[in-house]
């Protein structure tokens, strides 16, 4: 089922003294065999999720404040605490009504929908006491951002079955300018926190909202599965003002379904990792059977879609299509470094839009950023089978810097029928391969040698899987609820 698209697919971009201001063409609109219905003059609606509820709550029913100053932290504790005794009869929802509520970080139940009114605003704290003290994460063995620990993110669960966070785009304000400032300036001895993550976790669902300026990285599923991620509007300001804010990073975790999003970003908009160097490798827990498809992006500084660098549990059978890149960096990233050990293998895209771009294609064997000095510098990382097909780009200033790894070089590289129109100023050197080997046919600029051009009768197009993942077939339901005091 198709969930949320924008009408012509994608936004007009117009740039206004050197900023991006996005003009939505149309509506968000929903397609299916059901619409959204919001009714909220008789404080009842419906909207769509993979499990309703039996039991509902107002956050203002457990003291919550929508002042944009009071702490409502206690008060989402409180109310989740509550609906967790429901989790063996129907569950509970958790509404958050129109409002600003500010909150440190607090931690979901199974069984579980947090759901935003159109008006909500959450707000995460500028008080570093207001956000909860984690260790590292197993596969990374320290912080990203520190050797130490790291911060709870803004919304976290672990070891939870049935969650949805949804709404009818309400918004999540991370207010990360202060946790950006302090990353610069190096005052933080923790990891920033993340928007949304969960752990351990199965069935997931992440739709309908608008997330802003997260401190770090926005979406962080790990250890997870059956995961759909899907009509977000993720914005935050380019790098280097907001370092680290990718989109949506799933996390060694299997069957995911990323569609229908919105991202500009900081950093990568969607990063696919599976853990870092010796740490990855010991827990083994591989990212794959994900597809992600009509996704919109703008990344000056990074990829749309980036494979690694933290890779060395593998990242496997990944599926993207229907995807509009503008202004990025780079179409498709992947990056690995002796030391990662893992695999990234089986990668299908098809029907990429691009327009001015850095690179098309970009794969580096030399993306450093060790977690430590214990790693291993024989771990050496499989990057084979990798195919774009069917894919466009205009003004384009290089259009693929290829480099694998001496003695390990990247294999099984098919290109087809991709055509790249050049910027005015575009590199003289279109195509930098070095320790990769492949094949293309129907390919613009005149590829590299390591990759000769088949010629048409040879080869028609690059293969894309015609089975299903699981993830796809999961459907929504229209989930009713009514509230005599949903705007108390």
């Amino acid at each position: 089922m198709e969930f949320i698209r924008r009408n012509n697919n994608l936004p007009r971009l117009q740039v206004m003294d050197g900023v991006y201001v996005i003009v939505l063409l149309g509506l968000l609109t929903f397609n299916g065999a059901h619409s959204q219905k919001i009714n909220y003059a008789d404080n009842s609606f419906d909207y769509l999720a993979t499990s309703c509820r039996k039991h509902t709550v107002s956050l203002t029913d457990f003291g919550g404040v929508g002042d944009g100053i009071t702490s409502n932290t206690k008060a989402f504790k409180a109310a989740i605490d509550h609906l967790s005794e429901f989790g063996t009869d129907g569950g509970g929802l958790l509404i958050v009504p129109p409002g600003k509520w500010l909150t440190g970080s607090f931690n979901l139940t199974s069984y579980f929908t947090l759901y935003l009114h159109r008006d909500a605003i959450i707000l995460g704290s500028e008080e570093e006491s207001e956000w909860a003290a984690l260790p590292p994460l197993p596969s990374y063995g320290r912080g990203r951002d520190a050797p130490a620990g790291r911060y709870s993110s803004l919304i976290f669960g672990t070891n939870l079955t049935d969650v949805v966070i949804t709404g009818d785009n309400g918004t999540i304000n991370g207010q990360g300018a202060v946790w950006w400032d302090k990353f610069k300036k190096e005052k933080l001895d923790k990891t920033r926190p993340y928007m949304i993550e969960l752990m351990y976790s199965d069935q997931i669902q992440i739709s309908n909202l608008t997330l802003i300026d997260s401190p770090s990285w926005f979406v962080h599923p790990i250890y997870s599965s059956n995961i759909i991620i899907q009509g977000l509007t993720i914005t935050a300001p380019v790098d280097p003002i907001s370092p680290n804010t990718d989109g949506i990073n799933p996390d060694s975790c299997t069957n995911v379904r990323i569609e229908d999003c919105y991202i500009v970003s900081g950093d990568d908009c969607v990063a696919l990792k599976s853990g870092w160097d010796q740490y990855g490798i010991a827990v083994g827990m591989p990212t794959q059977h994900v597809i992600i498809r009509r996704l919109t992006c703008i990344s000056p500084d990074s990829a749309v879609v980036a494979l690694g660098s933290e890779m060395s549990g593998g990242i496997q059978d990944i599926r993207m299509e229907d995807i509009i890149a503008i202004n990025s960096q780079a179409g498709i990233r992947i990056k690995t470094a002796p030391g990662r050990g893992g695999f990234i293998k089986d990668i299908y895209l098809r029907r990429m839009n691009m327009e001015t771009m850095k690179y098309v294609f970009w794969m580096a064997g030399s993306y450093g950023q060790h977690a430590d000095t214990g790693y291993d510098p024989k771990a050496l990382p499989v990057i084979k089978d990798i195919y774009f097909s069917n894919s466009n780009a205009t003004n384009v200033t290089m259009t693929a810097n290829l480099a694998g790894i001496k003695d390990d070089p990247f294999t099984g590289i098919c290109i087809s029928n991709v055509k790249v129109t050049l910027s005015p100023k575009p590199k003289k050197l279109q195509w930098n391969c070095t320790d990769i080997e492949g094949v293309t046919s129907d390919v613009s600029p005149e590829p590299c040698a390591l990759l000769p051009d088949q010629g048409l009768k040879k080869m028609v197009s690059c293969p894309f899987p015609t089975d299903r993942l699981p993830i796809e077939d999961v459907q929504f339901k229209v989930c009713s609820v009514g509230l005599q005091h949903l705007n108390s």
